[in-house]
């Protein structure tokens, strides 16, 4: 005797060797001996053997059509036995018996099982639900499979144009096409961007880089919604100063100026004067609402993305041959370059000129002022405020900027858009020049005066903190070791940075004496503060991320328009190099045990823009060395 039965889902068949009512001892076909229970027997059989059984059935149970089955079935709970009986029109040997369990059991859309061998069939209106839902399916996957062969193929399926954005950086793994996409990247071992790439879907890998930033930080686009432009400074007093700016050629946003009045007798009267949005942006305000939300400039190679609107930077930028709103500290300097008082007003300032960097720098630089400057514009007047800017850096007993690391300057020319086409120059030029350090310095002098003021009146600031070693933002007035100051709240650039325009809002109510807009008394007005330092960190972090992002981008597009395929570096540590000529650090696993200065020679293997990959290899050791520079040389300056 043989019996069929059901186990772990599966139908399994055995020798019968002993029946004890509840539970059976069988020898199953492999020779194995078990013990089972007798509520899972389904069929006891004579023949054929335990081991042709299944093997005999399943070709019947193949041809038998679920749909006959169903349209044969009752309406009501059946044993297959009875319905085997019933289909063949004669009592059902075990071969045709099991062949209709394997095939009820093998349709489970037209039949339900309700328990050992019995069956029930499925409600017409579920039935075709069900067999909707199977077409449906079937579809999808000949939709899959058509996409995957167009991608294989290097074609793009027409269901991607309108999805790329989707695809490329918040892929959906629902959708047919993400599916898809995944499917043809495991078939062709390509990631994702470089498969679509091939496919014609990637203008370029600057565009790809470019979306990948906006989908993130600007999903609705760049552009400004419509908001007025506000006056401001028409109820100020006028300044009576000559003030003139010191920017690069690129800059538009021109946050700060400087003015120099000599005081017979007495020294000088210094004036730093940072351009006032504040006074005309409110808090709570649609431009407000924009600031907040953008939080900072965006800077990039032959691009930048503002904080605020072109026609409220034009409104409120420090621009030569206007009278413009600011908020001024005025120093007075003795003739020992000592800082006896300061005085801050809200006033017009007249600006006179905006010097830029390539004018002023081959006549204003280390060499001339050691062997006698020449005339030009400005020139006392930027000798005084370098004077002052040494004794002040002396003062601190830290640099204003780190000496002997490089700052690099992008100039592409052409559409970046189409990177192919344009030529990208990289310039260099060290840190820490007179021009530098007078900047620097004076924006420190600010930074540090206004948040102090902020601090002893009581008025909430956001500041900029190092202890510790560790850098980070904060609201309370705690010291930043690595300027050597009290504190630092970020007053200087209201036109670019938002914790800037937050600072220069309390600034301005504390000289008006008005109540300050945050950390008044409502619990909103400090959650407010907190929440926009907050935002400010993080978002300001990843904007940084992001312009490095692209100024290795366009350092890879200039590796190839020169044709480099030799490149020298120094060591850092380890196998950390940094490449001459480019703001670049490389990991070479390649390289041997050299010790930090030593100078390398490399050669490229491969370069990838779409995922920013630089890969080099230890050609030699150099016999020059120079000497090791901060491992954050290519951070920004705090």
């Amino acid at each position: 005797m043989f019996v069929l039965f059901e186990e772990d889902g599966a139908f399994k068949t055995g020798s019968l060797l002993t029946d004890n009512d509840t539970s059976l001892q069988v020898e199953m076909v492999s020779g194995k001996r078990a013990k089972i229970k007798a509520a899972t027997v389904l069929l006891r059989f004579e023949k054929p053997a335990a081991s042709a059984l299944l093997d005999a059935a399943e070709p019947l149970a193949n041809g038998v059509e679920a749909e006959f089955l169903w349209e044969c079935a009752s309406d009501g709970e059946f044993s297959f036995l009875d319905f085997a009986r019933d289909y063949y029109g004669h009592e059902a040997s075990s071969v045709e018996a099991t062949a209709i369990l394997l095939a009820l059991h093998a349709a489970p859309i037209y039949f339900h099982r309700k328990g050992k061998g019995r069956f029930k069939k499925a409600p017409a209106d579920i039935l075709a639900a069900a067999l909707a839902g199977l077409e449906k399916k079937r579809q999808q996957a000949l939709a899959i499979e058509r996409m995957v062969e167009a991608l294989t193929a290097g074609q793009l399926p027409p269901e991607f144009p309108p999805l790329l954005r989707d695809l490329l950086y918040k892929p959906d793994r629902n959708r047919l096409e993400t599916k898809a996409l995944e499917t043809a990247c495991a078939d062709t071992g390509l990631a994702a961007a470089h498969l679509l790439a091939k496919c014609g879907a990637i203008p370029s890998a600057h565009d790809y880089h470019f979306q990948r930033f906006l989908c993130e930080y600007f999903p609705r686009g760049t552009g400004f919604p419509e908001c007025p432009i506000p006056e401001a400074g028409g109820k100020l007093p006028r300044a009576d100063v000559r003030a003139f700016s010191i920017d690069d050629a690129a800059t538009t946003e021109i946050d700060d100026a400087f003015s120099v009045q000599a005081l017979p007798g007495i020294g000088w009267r210094v004036g730093i004067h940072i351009a006032a949005p504040g006074l005309g942006i409110l808090p709570g305000s649609p431009l407000d609402e924009v600031a907040r939300e953008r939080l900072s400039t965006v800077y990039m190679p032959g691009n930048k993305i503002t904080m605020l609107p072109n026609a409220v930077v034009e409104r409120f930028t420090l621009s030569a041959g206007r009278d413009c709103p600011a908020v001024s500290l005025y120093l007075s300097v003795s003739p020992e370059l000592e800082i006896t008082a300061h005085e801050s007003r809200l006033e017009i300032v007249p600006v006179v000129a905006n010097l830029r960097h390539h004018e002023i720098e081959p006549v204003f630089n280390e060499e001339t002022l050691a062997s006698g400057l020449p005339e030009f514009t400005f020139r006392d007047e930027l000798k005084l405020l370098w004077q002052l800017a040494c004794a002040c850096e002396g003062r601190r007993g830290k640099p204003s900027a780190v000496q002997g690391v490089n700052d690099y300057n992008f100039a592409i020319e052409g559409d970046a858009g189409q990177p192919e086409s344009c030529r990208v120059t990289i310039s260099e030029r060290k840190r820490g020049s007179p021009l530098d350090k007078l900047v620097a310095e004076l924006m420190i002098v600010a930074n540090s005066t206004w948040g102090g003021l902020l601090a002893e009146k009581g008025v909430a600031a956001i500041y900029r903190a190092q202890t510790a070693g560790k850098v980070r933002m904060t609201t309370s007035p705690l010291p930043h070791d690595g300027l050597g100051v009290a504190q630092y709240a970020w007053s200087s650039s209201p036109l670019r940075r938002y914790v800037d325009l937050i600072n220069q809002w309390q600034l301005i109510s504390l000289l008006s004496d008005l109540t300050p807009h945050f950390g008044g008394k409502g619990k909103n007005s400090n959650d407010a503060l907190f929440a926009a330092m907050r935002d400010f960190d993080l978002t300001y972090a990843a904007y940084a991320e992001f312009q490095r992002g692209m100024e290795k981008f366009w350092c890879l597009r200039w590796l190839q328009q020169e044709n480099v395929r030799e490149i020298d570096a120094t060591v850092r540590r380890e196998t950390l190099v940094k490449l001459d000529h480019l703001p670049q650090l490389l990991r070479v696993p390649s390289l041997p045990e050299l010790p930090p200065g030593q100078r390398v020679r490399l050669t490229i293997e491969s370069i990838d823009e779409l995922t920013l990959d630089l890969n080099c290899r230890y050609v030699e050791t150099l016999n020059a060395a120079s000497e090791a520079t901060a491992d954050d040389e290519l951070e920004p300056v705090e």
